[in-house]
């Protein structure tokens, strides 16, 4: 027994002796030349080590090579595909004994890293031969997959990359991606456990801390279905994904969640400047099921925030030679206004402040509006709301869609919810080129008018429920030219309302009394009445205009209330932000009022309403008053008539 202990312990040392002297007596050269010669053999690349090398033995095994290079594939853009400034190899004493090769430490300093795909999609880390047969004219060099030899394995146990970069070419689409400035701790234990990568690295000037985990690095290099969790964390934006990859690279699914405290800053580091405001554009998150799969990508059951928006919904999109962008998502309460542009600032205040508490006029914007954007991509989304805000308008339940293609956008309304009513409608937008063309098409029913018309274009003057309808168009760059070429035809009917700002019944009262020879009224001024706290009321109130430069034409004006009519004619100049409009205001000519079917009137009184939107002024022509009431009948009948009539209606 004693003598095979010192046999085993001669043994041991003689190994021992002969692996401290190896260094002194075999070449490092000779070594490395080896070593090269091996690597070759088996991977079909050569492998060049240009600077000096050194070989130690204590405390552990350690080999020293500088200015390292691992050749590419023949068909790859460059002449390697790994190059590096040192490698050194730790090897422990334990696994040389035990006979198996194993590393204890790696280390890179200043790798650049080639990972690239040819014109025909082969990729230049398939370094292993392949199980299929050999390729012919017509078989592709990458056909085949890639199969580790039997038995293979390597044991890195602990990597460390520092400094370098890593270069992504796609042969196929030219699509070239880059990170450097690495720190990295890669755990390699076998190729058949967890690979774990952690460290940090810069991409586009930006540093990301990860931590990646694969669990069988083998099946990645076979182009088998391996599973990869994955953090990222930087200034901009977290990121987390668990799932599968497989075909290389080229089918990836999982769960994916994205957040960050800005959306500006991210555009900013990517040379957009998008322009915002301080409460728009800010925290974000993304949440949800994703799929890529070549150049398609799937989001389902997504949840989305932005700011104080919440967003679910699923969406496909087509990365392809043009981007095209599918969606169905439910936005909740929506609140456009921190993503709207600002309204033009006013004018310069005049030299002649103006009174406190006058109206300013309105003026359009002539700032270009760039719609090239819409070239950019296609897109079919349906989007729908509890509700919505933009500018003033406040719409409820709704739905709409948007459909893209090849510059033209069709945003159709097909759900519509507010001010009591509801309604259907599209915009069409050609933005091919510029001029851009606009057409709208709408119709809207039961409609509360006041609250509608206030919040939509800030008038406030019509009082009652109805319908709306349009069919307009324009064409222009900017808020003032789209203005300046309103086309198009347009139609109200409004029942059981009122108009706000005049009283026209007791205008007509004041004006029959002066008639009659009462000048009394002038006492208190005939525009006493003028209020916008006075309306006259209506049981019907309909009409149309018809659009051309912007100028709209109304003919068929009729208001009908209890003992009077009234029909009007005009134009609204918006190019000029100007009206001028006459109204002409008669009595029923019956006690019935407006349940009489007699539609003849007896005294009457034009009104004329003309000035711009800001300072309209309402006038009344007496002199034509007394010229059709002569051309009617005597004027000591109409007295009696106006008499009996007034009595009970303005008390």
């Amino acid at each position: 027994m004693n003598r095979f202990v010192k046999v085993i312990g001669g043994v041991v040392v003689v190994a021992v002796g002969a692996v401290v002297a190896a260094p002194f007596l075999i070449p490092t050269d000779t070594i490395i030349k080896q070593v090269s010669e091996q690597v070759e053999n088996t991977t079909g690349r050569k492998l060049t080590i240009a600077g000096e090398s050194q070989l130690t033995v204590f405390p552990s095994l350690s080999i020293e090579l500088n200015d390292v290079a691992f050749a590419n594939m023949a068909s790859g853009s460059a002449e390697n595909m790994v190059s590096m400034e040192q490698l050194a190899v730790h090897i422990p004493w334990l696994s040389l004994l035990s006979g198996e090769a194993k590393l204890e430490r790696f280390v890179i300093r200043n790798p650049n890293i080639l990972l690239e795909t040819d014109k025909q999609g082969k990729a230049n880390w398939q370094i292993m031969p392949t199980t299929a047969a050999a390729p012919t004219a017509q078989t592709n060099e990458a056909a085949g997959p890639v199969k580790l030899p039997q038995g293979f394995d390597v044991s890195l146990g602990e990597v460390a990359i520092y400094g370098g970069q890593l270069t992504y070419l796609d042969g196929v689409t030219g699509a070239k991606q880059q990170v450097s400035d690495f720190e990295l701790i890669v755990a390699l234990p076998s190729l058949f456990k967890p690979l774990d990568v952690k460290g940090g690295l810069t991409y586009q000037q930006q540093r990301f801390e990860l931590n990646t985990q694969v669990d069988t690095p083998a099946k990645a290099i076979e182009g088998q279905t391996f599973n990869v969790t994955q953090t990222l964390a930087s200034a901009l934006l977290d990121l987390e994904f668990n799932g599968a990859i497989a075909q290389q690279g080229k089918d990836i699914k999982g769960s994916l969640r994205l957040a960050g405290d800005s959306v500006k800053a991210i555009t900013q580091w990517q040379g957009i400047d998008l322009k915002a405001k301080d409460n728009a554009f800010n925290q974000f998150s993304v949440a949800g099921e994703m799929h890529l799969a070549g150049e398609t990508f799937k989001l389902s059951a997504f949840e989305a925030k932005l700011d104080a928006l919440a967003i679910k919904g699923q969406s496909q999109i087509d990365l392809g030679a043009r981007l095209n962008v599918m969606a169905d998502i439910d936005l909740g309460m929506l609140d456009l206004n921190p993503y709207l542009p600002e309204s033009p600032e006013k004018p310069a205040e005049p030299a002649q402040p103006a009174e406190p508490g006058e109206a300013q006029p309105i003026v359009w914007d002539d700032t270009p509006i760039d719609l090239s954007g819409l070239n950019a991509l296609d897109a079919d989304i349906k989007v729908r709301s509890t509700g919505l805000i933009a500018k003033e308008i406040k719409l409820g339940e709704n739905q709409f869609s948007v459909n893209l293609k090849d510059g033209k956008a069709r945003l159709g309304l097909d759900k519509f919810n507010a001010y009591e009513g509801k309604g259907q409608g599209k915009v069409v937008v050609n933005a091919k080129r510029a001029p851009y063309q606009i057409n709208t098409d709408f119709s809207l029913t039961d409609i509360n008018a006041e609250p509608l018309l206030t919040d939509a274009v800030g008038f406030d003057k019509v009082l009652g429920k109805g319908s709306i309808s349009w069919a307009l168009n324009t064409q222009g760059q900017s808020q003032k030219q789209f203005v300046s070429a309103l086309a198009g035809n347009l139609a109200f009917s409004f029942v059981d309302g009122g108009v706000k700002g005049a009283n026209i019944a007791e205008m007509m009262r004041k004006g029959s009394e002066m008639l009659k020879g009462d000048f009394s009224s002038l006492k208190e001024g005939l525009n006493a009445d003028f209020d916008p706290n006075q309306k006259t009321d209506f049981s019907a109130l309909t009409g149309t205009f018809t659009f051309k430069n912007g100028v709209g034409t109304n003919t068929d004006l009729n208001l009908a209330s209890p003992l009077l009519r009234i029909t009007g004619s005009g134009e609204v100049d918006l190019p000029k932000t100007y009206v001028n409009y006459r109204l002409v205001t008669g009595l029923v000519d019956t006690i019935e009022g407006q349940a009489s079917s007699d539609d003849s009137t007896g005294f009457k009184v034009p009104l004329r309403i003309k000035g711009p939107f800001h300072k309209v002024d309402y006038k009344l022509d007496f002199g034509s008053a007394a010229k059709d009431k002569a051309k009617e009948e005597a004027k000591e009948k109409v007295k009696d008539k106006l008499k009996d009539k007034l009595k009970g209606f303005f008390g």
